[in-house]
């Protein structure tokens, strides 16, 4: 009897063991509360994130991207399902208008090019509108109405970090629209506007150049064709530099610099990188900055509130997740792979 029992005993527990593990669906590569995700949305998002593939990535690396987007569908998910029961849904008005908006700056071919290079469709574009909308209003509701900031919290963050608001020298507020011969693939301005040689970026900067005189914005104009990975989703802006590192950079750049108003931007400046165009927002002389400077408690209310909302949307995110049944199937799969190939 006991050598009988045995495989029995062993059976019924591989039996319970392969029961609590929830067979993988075909094409899902998740489920959030058994909505499923699949991996067809999965390869539409990524392909739209990344549409070229960057230059030497390996198959894991790929797949590390994957599973990251899958992680921010998955989180995108369990905002849509709150959003849902709260009635927070955005309707086709509130679609069409941001649509509209996004649209504005392109002409027709224009924006039918920067579609295909992100193998989206009309359609494609405005769901992903509609759902990151729908998120926009359940964390407005959420976290962002509710958060406040106190004249007792300036006044003590102020008095923490005093020495930071003193300018040990004169700065230089500005922006800059950068112009490459060598195409980044990094870079992603609104138009996604490259040049890809340096007859292309003389042409493309002076252009460019002539847009500002005739009065075009450019903080626009920087979102839309700058080249510089760093500066071009914030419209150019460089923030704060201290003269000491015109110097550094180039004498001749610091006299130019020098010489702009604040509102002026400067002739196409040939660099290393290829071309730009720098714009002086401000000037700022050394010394302390007060407590009393509209500037400072502009600046110290940002800070604040952005770490207010940064700390609430992670609670949040887990809060969500706490309460979830998320299945996580490409995350399973590649555990499972790599303990294949052992």
């Amino acid at each position: 009897m006991k050598r009988l029992f045995l495989p029995l005993a062993a059976a019924l527990a591989a039996s319970l063991l392969s029961g609590c593990r929830k067979a993988t669906p075909a094409d899902v590569a998740a489920e959030v509360n058994n909505r499923a995700i699949t991996y067809t949305e999965l390869e539409k998002t990524y392909q739209s994130q990344y549409p070229q593939p960057v230059e030497g990535s390996s198959e894991d690396q790929v797949t590390a991207q994957k599973l990251d987007v899958l992680g921010s569908l998955i989180n995108m998910e369990l905002l849509l399902q709150r959003a849902e029961k709260l009635g927070l849904m955005a309707v086709d008005s509130d679609v069409d208008a941001e649509f509209n908006r996004r649209k504005a700056p392109y002409t027709k071919e224009e924006f039918e090019r920067e579609l295909a290079a992100r193998k989206m469709t009309v359609d494609d574009f405005k769901s992903q509108l509609r759902r990151q909308l729908t998120v926009d209003k359940l964390i407005n509701k959420e976290i962002t109405s509710h958060i406040t900031i106190t004249d007792a919290e300036v006044t003590n963050f102020y008095n923490a970090n005093r020495a930071s608001f003193n300018l040990a020298e004169p700065q230089v507020h500005m922006a800059q629209i950068v112009v490459t011969p060598q195409p980044d693939a990094s870079v992603r301005n609104l138009k996604n506007s490259k040049a890809q040689n340096d007859a292309e970026a003389r042409t493309k900067i002076l252009d460019i150049e002539g847009r500002l005189k005739r009065g075009d914005d450019f903080g626009m104009l920087a979102q839309n064709y700058s080249e510089d990975a760093s500066t071009a989703a914030n419209g150019g802006d460089m923030g704060f530099v201290p003269e000491s590192a015109l110097d550094k950079a180039n004498l001749e750049l610091r006299k130019m610099v020098t010489a702009l108003s604040p509102g002026a931007f400067s002739q196409v400046i040939r660099t290393q990188e290829g071309y730009r165009i720098l714009k002086v927002i401000s000037k700022e002389p050394a010394g302390q900055r007060e407590l009393n400077d509209p500037r400072v408690q502009q600046s110290i209310r940002e800070t604040l509130m952005n770490r207010k909302d940064n700390l609430l949307k992670a609670a949040y995110y887990e809060v969500a997740r706490n309460n979830a049944k998320v299945q996580n199937y490409l995350a399973r799969t590649i555990v499972d792979s790599a303990g294949k190939n052992k």
